[in-house]
């Protein structure tokens, strides 16, 4: 039983972690919403359909590529911050253990701990050097090496992803005429919006109906300051 809970635990934190699902929602949600601005900007401007196309396919490749190199730095840099804090962490627990195993000893007492349980806690968690130093990484300083530990895998998800949301608007000016693709682009795209939102929430935790409209609300904000900008120029360049 124990083993079968183990590996449980284990294949959900290999397949579903915070920075897999965080990298999913960056990648996707920014590429549809960018996008979606984009095409509807420049149909509202224009009245060629391949136009739309020509600028929604650009459009998505360089999103893609673009936000696969920012999530590629940022976690880099993101990764680099986790190790001076351990680093630094590291440093504290040889110099000053006193100070480190009462600050273990706070942690825990804020937790609700007290008297012969809670010095338990701290002679357990100060008698093994990793445990205390990954209690202090995770627990005083909220930092987890899951999130950062690799940049690569970051960047591809965020790539990917970003393509995936970005083609959700274009698809409609493949089969439709500009103005017939403009209606349509913008409700797919607000359905898929509210769909991802919606399963981020029961992923993790929230409320999927807030979730999904919080998401869907915010496409539909970009969409309308995309077509009021290409509205406002397809006058003006008339």
């Amino acid at each position: 039983m124990k083993k079968a809970l183990e590996k449980h635990q284990e294949e959900r934190h290999q397949g579903i972690t915070r920075s897999n699902i965080r990298d999913f929602i960056l990648g996707f949600q920014d590429g549809l919403v960018n996008t979606l601005g984009l095409v509807l900007g420049v149909a509202s401007a224009v009245q060629s359909s391949n136009i739309v196309l020509i600028s929604g396919l650009v459009t998505t490749f360089a999103e893609s590529v673009s936000m696969a190199a920012v999530a590629y730095t940022s976690t880099k840099a993101a990764h680099e911050f986790y190790e001076s804090q351990l680093k630094r962490e590291e440093k504290e627990l040889k110099e000053i253990p006193h100070m480190e195993e009462q600050e273990i000893r706070h942690i825990y007492y804020k937790k609700g701990f007290r008297g012969r349980q809670l010095e338990g806690i701290v002679k357990k968690i100060t008698s093994n050097k990793k445990l205390w130093l990954d209690t202090m990484m995770a627990e005083e300083l909220k930092l987890f090496p899951t999130d950062y530990e690799k940049p690569v895998k970051s960047a591809f998800v965020v790539g990917i992803s970003a393509v995936i949301g970005s083609s959700v608007p274009v698809i409609p000016f493949f089969f439709l005429p500009v103005k017939t693709g403009m209606a349509y682009a913008l409700i797919f795209s607000i359905l898929v919006l509210f769909l991802v939102g919606a399963v981020k929430a029961k992923i993790t935790i929230g409320n999927w109906k807030k979730s999904g409209l919080e998401m869907a609300v915010v496409g539909t904000v970009a969409a309308l300051v995309g077509y009021l900008v290409g509205s406002l120029l397809g006058v003006v360049y008339a």
